[in-house]
Formats: C-alpha cells, sequence, structure tokens
C-alpha cells in the first residue's frame, strides 16, 4: 500500500435492491444493469506459515498485474478471503487473524493492496471473514466476535468504501472449530455486530449447501450469498425466485461451472435477476502459487461475461 492517505474513488451501495458504483447502476444499459458481476480470487493474499517457499507477496503481485484485464472483461467485483479458500490440502495455515482476533499487518498489507487497486479500476471486494478449515487458530467464539470486530475497524479506519463484507464461507459446515460458525443464529449475531459497528458496510454470508433457505441470516443481512456449485442449471430459476421471495439482492459469489456451462450459468443467473461468480478454482484457487491469466483463465466465460455486461 502507498504510504500516501488513502482518499477512496469507488463506493458500493445498494438502491431498491439495485448495485450501484458511485451511485450509478453496475454494467448501466446491458443485460446484467444493476448486478454484480464477480470472479472467487479467494487465495489472491494466500500465505502458508508451514510452507515458506511459497511467497505471499508474489502471488498477490500477480493477481494485480492482471486485475485490470479481468475487470475489462466484464467483472465488477473479486471475493477474497481473510482465511483464503481450500487451496487443493488441508494443511494449510492461512488466516490475517491472531488467536485473539486481532489482525496480523502482514496480511491486511497485502489485502489493502487489492482493495485499494480494485478502488482505482472501479471494482468491489466482497471480503471474506471465516473459512471453516481455518478457524481453530482462532481460541474462542469471543475471538472470532472479535476477529469481525477487528475486521470492521479496519475497515473504516482505512476509509474503505468499495467493500461488501461476508462474515462466514458457507457457515453450517463441520470444519468450522466454534459453534457460533455452525448455527444461523451465530452467524446472524456476527451480521448484526458488524452492523452496529458500520451501520453503512453491506454485510452478509454464504450457507453450506447451495441455495438451502436460512431466513434468521437473510434477515440480519443486506444481501442473499449463495454458491451454485452443484446446482443443475434446470433448478436455477425456480430455487432463485424462492430466494428472491427475502427481498434482498441474490449474488452468487462462487459456481464452479466452466467452459460451455459456465457460460450458461451466467446467462441463465442474469436473465433470472442473480448475480453471476465465477470460480475457476483449478487456476486461481487450487495448488499454489496458483495461476492468474486474465480473460485466459476461462476464455469460453469470459467472453460471456464480457457480452452479458456489454464490453465487447
Amino acid at each position: 500500500m502507498s504510504s500516501m492517505p488513502f482518499v477512496p474513488q469507488t463506493a458500493i451501495s445498494l438502491e431498491a435492491g439495485r448495485w450501484h458504483i458511485n451511485r450509478t447502476l453496475t454494467h448501466l444499459g446491458t443485460p446484467s444493469e444493476g448486478l454484480l458481476m464477480n470472479v472467487r480470487m479467494v487465495n489472491a493474499a494466500f500465505e502458508d506459515l508451514r510452507r515458506p517457499e511459497i511467497i505471499p507477496d508474489e502471488i498477490t503481485g500477480r493477481f494485480l498485474a492482471r486485475l485490470p484485464e479481468y475487470v475489462a472483461s466484464g467483472v465488477q467485483a473479486f471475493t477474497i478471503g481473510l482465511q483464503g479458500g481450500y487451496p487443493g490440502y488441508k494443511e494449510a495455515l492461512n488466516s490475517a487473524f491472531e488467536a485473539d482476533g486481532s489482525l496480523r499487518a502482514s496480511y491486511l498489507e497485502r489485502v489493502g493492496r487489492i482493495i485499494e487497486a480494485c478502488d482505482r479500476l472501479g471494482a468491489a471486494i466482497i471480503l471474506g471473514c471465516y473459512y471453516q478449515l481455518q478457524t481453530n487458530i482462532l481460541k474462542d467464539e469471543a475471538a472470532v466476535c472479535n476477529g469481525v470486530f477487528q475486521v470492521v475497524g479496519w475497515l473504516s479506519q482505512r476509509g474503505y468504501t468499495n467493500v461488501v463484507l461476508e462474515v462466514a464461507n458457507e457457515f453450517g459446515q463441520d470444519g468450522f472449530a466454534h459453534s457460533i460458525l455452525r448455527d444461523a443464529a451465530g452467524v446472524a449475531e456476527l451480521i448484526h455486530l458488524a452492523k452496529r459497528e458500520s451501520p453503512g458496510l453491506l454485510v452478509s454470508a454464504s450457507r453450506q449447501g447451495e441455495l438451502e433457505d436460512t431466513p434468521q441470516v437473510w434477515q440480519a443481512s443486506d444481501l442473499i450469498l449463495v454458491h451454485l456449485n452443484r446446482v443443475p442449471l434446470d433448478e436455477y430459476p425456480e430455487r432463485l425466485a424462492a430466494l428472491k421471495k427475502h427481498g434482498k439482492p441474490v449474488v452468487c459469489s462462487e459456481d464452479r461451472k466452466i467452459g460451455i456451462e459456465g457460460a450458461q450459468a451466467a446467462a441463465v443467473c442474469v436473465e433470472n435477476g442473480c448475480s453471476w461468480g465465477l470460480n475457476v478454482r483449478d487456476v486461481n484457487q487450487y495448488n499454489p502459487p496458483f495461476r492468474f491469466e486474465g480473460a485466459g483463465d476461462d476464455p469460453v466465460v469470459y467472453a460471456s461475461l464480457r457480452k452479458l455486461t456489454g464490453v465487447l
């Protein structure tokens, strides 16, 4: 990050359930108008303290080098994780949090570089706090709550206005070490905590089990975050419609369908008023140091995104 004071250029907001950047509808005048087309890059700030041969700054640097190409291909937001995501093996130690929920400066430096680079390009970040395989680093539920408190404070102190907060990625999984992250009431509590500390911050969580309805969390959230990895394409319309009845915008932040099927998934989501998120996990998320090749990650899907967002 620059030593100069940060002055935000990009603000994300929801108005009447539609996404805006700097008070202008996203993807204005295109099939994706008012939606938030995104890509899962949860390991762009990855480290593994058990594998010193992996150089975190190099991973972040290579992602940032390709960032303009992703944005130019119609991507308006990127999902980044403070505990990353599954890197293809279970032994990784990858966390921005200390045992008491305090934050590690070296990790935040990389995340801050990503947030600020997106800010300069008019793009947003969906920032995830907790990932199931990493939460055992936190000593207890008080530390989990403190972690959310610390993240919200850091975002506020830095002045970031292009961030949507995801308190937990696929909450409910047995891999979460604390009950507060395994049940809807606990996750709703964390969302309320974040909203109390920063009322203007948009906050949600994604659920284990694609498209499972968890009204307690959706009521607390500003948006409904879903994953579509294993959902058949022909089930999208009915199941997305059921979620939209909660009156919140629906954002898919993870769909691992690629190639022609991925292009179709993006189109079906847009047709049904749902923001869509690509996850090219075998390229961007598995097997560090990962690959970031811009539209070359999946030329078919990125061609579809360009068409859907009007940047052909």
